[in-house]
């Protein structure tokens, strides 16, 4: 058997030490923060925070025109009896509509 050659190792240390820290999991988006969404956050922002939604819907796409849709969130055990509709409006957020859903 060889001897461990300490230039070879800590070159090699590094590189497996990278490669665990970028191969683990992002953490999955928390629904209780629905509550945080505010006017002007951006689409990626959103998705960021809560994920991404459960139904979208585009209100208006035409070519030279602001699109226009909106995000459903449905409720979640982190945000129950909650209903999130998000409207976008040129890709930031114009109103933030939370509705009790039984």
């Amino acid at each position: 058997m060889q001897p461990v050659n300490r230039r070879t190792l800590l070159p090699l240390a590094a590189a497996l030490l990278f490669l665990a820290s970028t191969s683990a999991e992002p953490a999955e988006p928390d629904a209780a923060e629905r509550k945080f969404i505010r006017q002007g956050m951006g689409e990626g922002e959103v998705v960021l925070k809560i994920g991404p939604p459960d139904h979208e819907a585009v209100h208006r796409a035409v070519r030279g025109q602001p699109e226009e849709k909106s995000w459903t969130y449905f409720p979640h055990p982190r945000d129950p009896q909650t209903l999130t509709v998000i409207r976008f409006h040129a890709g930031r957020v114009a109103e933030v509509e939370r509705k009790i859903s039984r």
